[in-house]
């Protein structure tokens, strides 16, 4: 088409309209009828020109569920921050006044935190772009003529697109051509199954639902079989997958936003003071964000309320008579409480957690999510490419004349030489053990595959020949690689294991004359292939048991063949039923000889040609658990961490898979199996109430649908639960954006998914989830270590001031260098490894716990008390009872006071109950310094601020002019003395913890039963 015919008809392309503009949904139209609205040419595609046109105008075909931000916006939430602003007000009171140094330290602090979190997640968020578009990164378009690969986000409506087997369909797509084609929309629909598309239908209804629109390729879903051409309909957000992901974007408001007047003539006056509220809160971090956030904004402003009142009862003491040394002191009082090195140890802290999840396969969109991660106790998964590989296995075959084939130790899918085959069952007419092939070459030939039984080789013939997916060795990456259908590409592994694919049939002559594609009406898929020596007529049929069994006219193989009896109908439907208990997917396959020439046949219905069949036997297909997701499963269930699987699959399916992995016990009484396991149905009957009511909430949940996910999240909500929540599809990003923390995977998941996830697996691990978790734990714990370390030397320089206040005009005391050596050691802290039992205990999201507590007052309260004591020795023992005067504006040989106490008390915080000289439970008793060089930047930030003050006070004109120290002699006995008895005090209280067990966590109760 040329750009005169496109400006003439103008049909569906409006220049006011960013969508095109079609007389009636596309699904309706005919292909012809959409091609001329279009202004699409079938056969050359758009030109050049026209393409980049419609770009400008429709948009880029791209998706971004408001997961991206700009920079601008990431500084702002950087900003924002309540403890920065906590320590912009007292940065503004320090420059009011003059103390440059103090205010230039808080300076430096808040530009270093604001600096760091701001490239931190403004890089995690360029990560999440990369992986965006792994949903669909290329597109074949037809231009000029020839079909090219161009970048998604560049197709535009009117595009002519080629979809084969393993594409990404990159848009919504009108077919207008199919040949035997099947997409995967379990990502949109959520079914399972693929869905044979046919261009020719035409509806003549607006209301047919998505997975009933056969004329129509959806942007998201994966062609599983054959191919197709079709041109694009809508792009990016107008596409089915857009408009779900526009729904999420959008979210929910609260109670009482709304401004409208039907409710209430007091209405929007009502909504814009609550709106009015909630932004204020956002912006203090009082509202939104994890646990941990929220406790520490309302730390910050707890502790400026701290200060103001401080600053209050300094000027009242003083009968608000606001010298300079008054307000000074006010000051240093104020700051003394605000731990300015929290928020910047915390932000490194979590950005190189941060970092360490990376190089796990687990990105952290957002800077808090890790930390959040750690605190969660129930984790919500998807089964079908989570904890499943979400490739097909064939795992069992029945043979009635041989037995059962069992494929055991199985590893990839697409690899048919890992693993073995072996008999078992009756009749053992084969009771030896198969052996495989060894090498990767397909023309290796290690056994004899004639010695293989006549019926055994019909059977994987079969399988083989009635199948269109292709599984090959790919000699430049040194891996199999499978295309197609997974059920198919299952059978046609099996068959691969005996040197019988079909390409090995094809080289020997064999050419297919007849195909029959599967149709959900007959459930059937049948070929007609022509023998080379005999030039016979083979039918190769499979399909589902029920349909098979109908069209089999015969039973058994060769010379043991009979006509089908309902006692042999039993036996089958027998067998059926124990492969589907084991949760596999059982199908009928059979054989049948055409007699006559093809000429015959071939104007034949399908039904003529599917009957009389010779059953051959069953194969039950398998997806397989991935090797790591059991032993996940098992670890968190001793990290206290309930797993429950929330997936579209059959009841029976869903049990099995949870009952190998450990999601459930193996062995339910009907009581247990009727809370444990259910169906969405039965759930969603379910009031609230009811649901609340129940003993346990279920661990499997089948034939689930979104609504039920995101029901199951708010009813883990209200039983006070965190919950993580896993998934892949579009059709899971709802119980995303609700759950706690959302986590979505990199490979498979679709771009929605990842956008509305805090956390993106990499590598589609679920055992990945457990190393998130435990480096959670580790950073709560380290948190809450560094937490200690900073306010209780607040608590300890309060202390001092506070009594200070007694001399009144007499403040020999300095926060200055407090201040300034201790966020170095509480760094370290948060650098320390996993504890051994950290995946042992239950979940916590409490950071102040109450050992915390009183260790921090406690902790404080001795080294206010000895700092104390080394200020009385000073003063009175040897000066006399001599207070230094306005040692805030000049020194004074008075105003010396200086201790290692916090520094040296970072080492006793590696661990808040066990001894700092056995940190570990298998270490060698008294194993000090093999401890502490465990965690070598502590160690080396201990002794350097310990050295530090050497400099500090011997060195003239810092000593005095900055840091209001003064030279000292024999007073460097006084704080070596103090940290002995500091140590001594610490070491007697974690005794007494351990000796009368307090504050220990409870452990993990391993429930058998109903796990609540």
């Amino acid at each position: 088409m040329n750009n005169e015919k496109h400006t003439s008809t103008g049909a569906a392309i409006d220049i006011n309209s960013k969508v095109p503009a079609f007389t009636q949904l596309p699904f309706l139209l005919s292909r012809e009828e959409v091609l001329i609205q279009l202004d699409a040419d079938g056969e050359n595609g758009l030109p050049e020109a026209e393409s980049l046109k419609r770009l400008e105008h429709f948009g880029r075909n791209e998706l971004d569920g408001g997961g991206a931000v700009s920079p601008w916006k990431v500084l702002l939430k950087q900003m924002a921050n309540a403890m920065i602003i906590v320590l912009v007000l007292a940065m503004a009171l320090s420059y009011g006044v003059r103390d440059w140094v103090e205010a230039g330290v808080i300076t430096a602090v808040i530009i270093i935190n604001i600096v760091i979190g701001f490239f931190q997640e403004y890089r995690a968020e360029q990560t999440m772009e990369s992986l965006r578009s792994m949903s669909a990164p290329t597109a074949a378009v037809l231009r000029r003529g020839q079909f090219q690969r161009i970048p998604n986000a560049q197709a535009v409506p009117g595009d002519i697109v080629e979809l084969l087997v393993g594409d990404v369909v990159p848009a919504d797509v009108r077919l207008v051509e199919t040949m035997n084609f099947q997409a995967d929309e379990m990502l949109l629909t959520g079914e399972s199954l693929p869905v044979l598309k046919e261009a020719e239908e035409i509806y003549d209804t607006p209301d047919i639902p998505l997975a009933d629109r056969l004329n129509m390729a959806f942007a998201s879903s994966t062609v599983v079989k054959g191919r197709a051409r079709g041109v694009i309909t809508a792009t990016g957000f107008h596409t089915e997958v857009g408009k779900i992901a526009q729904q999420i974007r959008g979210g929910t408001r609260k109670p009482n936003r709304s401004l409208s007047r039907k409710q209430n003539k007091l209405q929007p006056i009502r909504g814009i003071f609550w709106r009015t509220v909630d932004v204020i809160g956002a912006i203090l971090g009082l509202t939104v964000g994890t646990p941990l956030q929220r406790k520490l904004s309302k730390l910050a402003f707890g502790l400026l309320g701290c200060a103001i009142l401080l600053a209050i009862i300094v000027f009242g003491v003083n009968k608000f008579e606001l010298s300079h040394e008054v307000v000074i002191y006010a000051i240093a009082l104020g700051i003394a409480i605000i731990p300015e090195s929290l928020v910047a140890v915390l932000t490194i802290t979590m950005a190189i957690g941060m970092k360490t999840m990376a190089k796990r396969k687990v990105i952290v969109r957002k800077l808090d999510a890790l930390e959040a991660l750690g605190g969660v106790d129930s984790i919500c998964s998807d089964k079908t490419g989570t904890l499943t590989q979400g490739k097909m296995i064939t795992r069992r075959v029945w043979i009635p004349t041989s037995g059962y084939m069992s494929v055991e130790d199985y590893g990839s899918a697409a690899d048919p030489t890992v693993g073995r085959v072996v008999w078992a069952g009756e009749p053992q007419a084969h009771a030896n053990q198969l052996q495989l092939p060894t090498g990767n070459d397909e023309k290796s030939d290690p056994f004899d595959r004639k010695a293989l039984p006549a019926d055994i080789l019909t059977f994987l013939q079969s399988i083989s020949m009635c199948n269109i997916a292709n599984v090959r060795y790919n000699d430049t990456e040194g891996i199999w690689q499978a295309t197609g259908e997974p059920t198919e590409i299952a059978l046609q592994v099996f068959a691969h294991r005996f040197e019988s694919s079909r390409r090995r049939w094809l080289e020997k002559g064999w050419k297919q004359l007849l195909e029959f594609p599967f149709d959900s009406e007959c459930k059937r898929m049948s070929v007609v292939f022509q023998e080379p020596d005999t030039m016979a007529l083979h039918v190769f049929s499979k399909g589902a048991v029920e349909r098979m069994i109908e069209n089999c006219t015969h039973f058994g193989f060769g010379e043991a063949t009979r006509l089908i009896t309902s006692h042999d109908k039993d036996v089958i439907h027998a067998e059926v039923e124990q492969l589907a208990r084991q949760g596999l997917r059982v199908l009928a396959i059979a054989h049948r000889r055409l007699p006559g020439p093809v000429e015959k046949w071939e104007a034949q219905e399908r039904a003529e040609v599917e009957q009389k069949l010779t059953f051959l036997g069953l194969a039950a297909i398998y997806d397989p658990p991935r090797a790591e997701t059991a032993g996940a499963v098992s670890e968190c269930k001793l990290a206290g961490i309930t797993v429950h699987m929330l997936t579209g699959d059959h009841p029976a399916t869903a049990t099995a898979i949870a009952k190998e992995v450990g999601i459930v016990p193996t062995v339910l009484t009907p009581e247990q199996e009727k809370v444990l396991v259910m169906t969405a149905p039965q759930f969603d009957a379910l009031s609230d109430e009811e649901i609340d009511q129940l003993p346990a909430l279920p661990l499997v949940i089948a034939r689930c649908a979104p609504q039920t996910k995101v029901r199951m999240i708010h009813a883990l909500h209200r039983r006070g639960k965190y919950c993580a929540m896993t998934g892949d599809g579009v059709n899971d990003s709802p119980s995303l954006k609700q759950a706690d923390i959302g986590i979505a995977m990199g490979l498979n998941g679709s771009d929605v998914a990842k956008a509305a996830a805090d956390i993106v697996l990499t590598d589609d691990n679920f055992a990945s989830i457990v190393s998130a978790i435990k480096e959670g734990r580790r950073m709560f714990d380290n948190i809450q270590k560094f937490i200690i370390h900073l306010l209780l030397g607040n608590v300890g320089e309060v202390l001092l001031l506070v009594i200070g206040l007694a001399f009144r005009d007499q403040q020999d005391l300095s926060v200055l260098l407090i201040n300034t050596i201790t966020g170095f050691p509480a760094f370290s802290l948060g650098l320390e490894k996993a504890q051994s039992n950290i995946m042992r205990r239950r979940p916590s999201r409490a950071m102040f716990t109450w050992e915390v507590i009183v260790d921090l007052v406690l902790y404080g309260f001795f080294m206010g008390v000895l700092g104390l004591a080394t200020f009385v020795i000073v003063v009175y023992g040897v000066g006399g009872g001599q207070l230094g005067q306005n040692c805030n504006a000049e020194h004074s040989p008075e105003c010396d006071y200086i201790t290692w106490l916090l520094s040296f008390v970072a080492w006793e915080l590696k661990h808040l109950r066990r001894s700092i000289f056995n940190l570990e439970t298998n270490s060698r008793p008294w194993s000090f310094f093999a401890d502490m060089w465990q965690n070598k930047l502590l160690f080396f930030t201990v002794v350097m601020a310990a050295l530090s003050v050497f400099p500090i006070v011997m060195i003239n004109g810092l000593n005095t002019n900055v840091f209001k120290q003064q030279r000292i002699s024999w007073e460097w006995s006084l704080p070596i003395a103090g940290l002995a008895i500091f140590i001594s005090l610490i070491e007697i209280w974690k005794l007494l913890k351990r000796r009368l067990r307090l504050f220990e966590d409870d452990a993990v109760e391993q429930e058998m039963n109903l796990v609540p």
